[in-house]
């Protein structure tokens, strides 16, 4: 895959993942695949009290995991491929717990990566 097919790739996957919604019992991460359609991965989380540390750290490893799942197809040996990857992780993170905003979330989402917090919704914390 050459460079301006991963840009354009990489295009499609955060406009996919800033466009997917969230509903009350699962998160969906999603990115355009090379066959022009999304990939999408749910992320159930009804089964967690997402408001206490230990299940807002468990649904944040499972985001983790399928944000890696859905940007699998960036994942190449050469650095521009990891980097595109790790944006593409990154991106599909940031915006699930977004759109989950839950305050204990993103307090883990704090202590697991370095760049600046996803602004918070509804609960209109600035911290």
């Amino acid at each position: 895959m050459n460079a301006i097919t991963q840009s354009n790739n990489l295009q499609r996957i955060t406009a996919t993942v800033l466009s997917s919604a969230l509903a009350l019992s699962f998160a969906a991460i999603a990115h355009a695949g090379a066959g022009g359609g999304p990939i999408q991965s749910t992320v159930k989380y009804a089964d967690l009290n997402i408001s206490s540390p230990s299940g807002a750290a468990t649904l944040y490893a499972r985001i983790s995991m399928a944000a890696a799942g859905v940007c699998r197809d960036l994942d190449g040996r050469d650095l521009k491929s990891k980097t595109l990857f790790d944006r593409c992780v990154h991106q599909a993170i940031a915006h699930a717990v977004t759109k989950v905003d839950e305050p204990a979330l993103y307090a883990v989402y704090d202590a697991k990566d370095s760049t600046p917090k996803p602004i918070m919704l509804a609960a209109g914390q600035t911290h």
